[in-house]
């Protein structure tokens, strides 16, 4: 009985989702909780109208739906905020002028380009543009840390040229460490993100070696997302989460409320 706490609905560019089919569906798989995360990319490429929240409509919406379903399922709101450096001001008067109970700090966007699409790994090698990934994941931590988790640490595997076929935790140690060790000296969380199972890899983002190196690094905040756009995607795969963590050396998980993290017991 878990908590899927990274999804999106149709207050997301990218989602027709309505959000009270994804709290039925929610219901439906005896969830113990959810956490509605919807897109926040401001400065995205070529349409930066796509993935702007509305808060002052998102929050009546979402408030609603948390009273309507209040003795039934625990209804987060949440956010998932697509971080790059110059951002880094108006993402922090947003999280500080708005009650939301869990942000997630995510890379969509590095140095102008979207590695979702093609162009990205254009004129370079994969293994260079993965470098660049990683890397831009740095500066947005030393340019802004008020987030909860960071999210889908190696996303870019998901879109490569040839994905995860050549890709390792150990390939790209010195850069991925330097994430993690960021991370626990600032106090912030990682997720497992089972989208990279959706997506075909075999693996969630970020994979397991990086969720084994962050808890032996001391990391212990550690959330549970599906990034779902759609009701039938919640909690894809979540059958395998208990035996990853426990693998990876967790007895717990984490889900937030104002912020503040509860730890739950496996």
């Amino acid at each position: 009985m878990l908590w899927d706490t990274h999804m999106h609905t149709s207050f997301s560019g990218d989602s027709d989702a309505a959000p009270e089919d994804m709290i039925k569906k929610a219901l439906s798989l005896g969830l113990n909780g959810i956490c509605i995360t919807d897109h926040m990319d401001l400065d995205y490429p070529d349409d930066p109208e796509l993935f702007l929240l509305d808060p002052n409509a998102y929050f009546p919406a979402l408030t609603h739906l948390q009273n309507e379903y209040h003795s039934t399922l625990p209804v987060r709101i949440g956010i998932e905020l697509g971080l790059q450096p110059h951002l880094s001001d108006t993402h922090r008067n947003l999280v500080y002028t708005h009650n939301f109970d869990f942000v997630i700090g995510s890379s969509h966007v590095v140095h102008g380009m979207d590695p979702y699409y093609p162009a990205y790994y254009e004129g370079r090698t994969e293994e260079e543009a993965y470098y660049e990934y990683f890397t831009s994941i740095i500066e947005n931590i030393r340019a802004f840390d008020d987030f909860d988790v960071y999210g889908h640490i190696d996303y870019v595997v998901r879109y490569g040229p040839d994905r995860n076929k050549n890709y390792s935790y150990a390939h790209y140690r010195d850069v991925i460490d330097e994430i993690l060790k960021l991370l626990i000296e600032k106090g912030k969380g990682i997720e497992i993100n089972t989208g990279g199972y959706r997506c075909g890899l075999g693996h969630p983002n970020p994979t397991e070696d990086i969720l084994k190196r962050y808890r032996e690094l001391g990391g212990e905040i550690i959330t549970l997302g599906s990034d779902a756009h759609k009701p039938e995607d919640i909690a894809y795969d979540f059958r395998r989460i208990p035996a990853i963590l426990h693998d990876c050396g967790f007895a717990y998980y984490t889900v937030f409320k104002e912020r503040k993290p509860v730890f739950i017991k496996l």
